[in-house]
């Protein structure tokens, strides 16, 4: 009889994939993408008040948070090491208008917190979005005009929003709207503000997606929105599309890229990171957390070992790094490694 090793042998030409899978120590020698602390950026919620920790239903896990305690978290943030958060406000009802004119008041309450924040931590980074929806009573990320998304004029206004973020104590501003030309108009207008140093990771390709339903509820935009936001947001349909728009931010001056949501657009990291070589980004939106964070809770998944593998993949298909609800938690993970 002959032997099945030499037949094995044969049909593999003497490779086998198996040699380095055989052990841990080989495994981990082997090991092509690594999750680490530094890739972390932690999006929190603000709401007014002092005292506030508010649990979003549809984000087991989650709170919206008063100034003081974003303060506490921030402190805990950078105790793990995370290198930044990113801050999104639920502004009191009565103060939301047509215009998302509250954005414009240089006290209002994402720019109180990044004040905040920064002198209790000063070392932690700040990221700070400058799209409308949680200061317009419509739900839109821009100024609505005749039932219209008004394209110029938002972007005159995120400027101006940008400035007052940036005085504030923000290092990074994320202008997630998807209007057309901001990238380069809020550069221009943070340099002559003088804040040259400040940074600008872009939103380059938002689709419009289905699984932004618990950010919604977690700023009260959800029941707010009036039809719907494909007229700027991306197809998820379109990748060439996708990458033309990164483009036109990697011209006008973005410093990092963003794709949003991220498990369902792997393929767009990837593209996104090849063709320009930016730092690149993905956002582990509120609808995946909150998908493995119901599957786990129901004893359907192993919720951390799932949670770790998602956030890998990101890695693999050539992030940078992740904003994530699950920061804090995967950080503590790292921490025991």
């Amino acid at each position: 009889m002959q032997d099945k090793t030499h037949l094995v042998d044969e049909i593999t030409g003497h490779r086998r994939m198996r040699r380095n899978r055989k052990a841990d120590w080989t495994r981990r020698l082997v090991q092509e993408n690594r999750l680490t602390v530094d890739d972390l950026i932690w999006p929190i919620f603000i709401v007014p008040g002092t005292g506030i920790v508010d649990p979003i239903a549809a984000m087991p896990g989650v709170s919206r948070m008063s100034v003081d305690k974003a303060v506490e978290a921030a402190k805990e943030a950078a105790d793990l090491g995370i290198p930044a958060i990113a801050t999104f406000p639920d502004i009191e009802m009565e103060l939301r208008d047509e215009t998302g004119s509250n954005s414009l008041v240089a006290n209002n309450l994402i720019n109180q917190t990044t004040a905040a924040i920064k002198k209790a931590v000063p070392n932690i980074g700040i990221i700070t979005d400058v799209a409308l929806d949680p200061f317009t009573s419509h739900g839109h990320d821009g100024i609505l005009r005749d039932g219209e998304i008004v394209n110029d004029e938002t972007v005159d206004q995120v400027v101006k929003a940008a400035i007052l973020q940036a005085d504030a104590g923000a290092d990074i501003i994320a202008p997630s709207e998807m209007m057309d030309g901001r990238i380069g108009a809020i550069r221009r207008g943070l340099d002559a503000a003088g804040h040259q140093s400040v940074g600008i990771m872009s939103y380059a390709t938002k689709f419009s997606s289905g699984f932004y339903g618990p950010y919604r509820e977690a700023i009260n935009t959800k029941g707010l929105l009036k039809g719907d936001k494909n007229s700027y947001y991306i197809n998820p349909a379109n990748g060439t599309e996708a990458v033309r728009d990164a483009a036109l931010d990697v011209e006008e001056g973005a410093d990092m890229l963003m794709v949003k949501p991220g498990l369902a657009y792997l393929d767009i990291c990837w593209r996104v990171k090849e063709a320009f070589g930016l730092p690149t980004f993905a956002y582990q939106v509120s609808g995946e957390y909150s998908q493995i964070k119901a599957a786990a809770m129901n004893g359907w998944i192993d919720g951390e070992r799932i949670m770790m593998e998602t956030l890998l993949a990101f890695k693999r298909a050539g992030c940078d790094g992740i904003l994530t609800y699950f920061a804090p938690e995967v950080a503590k993970i790292l921490a025991k490694r």
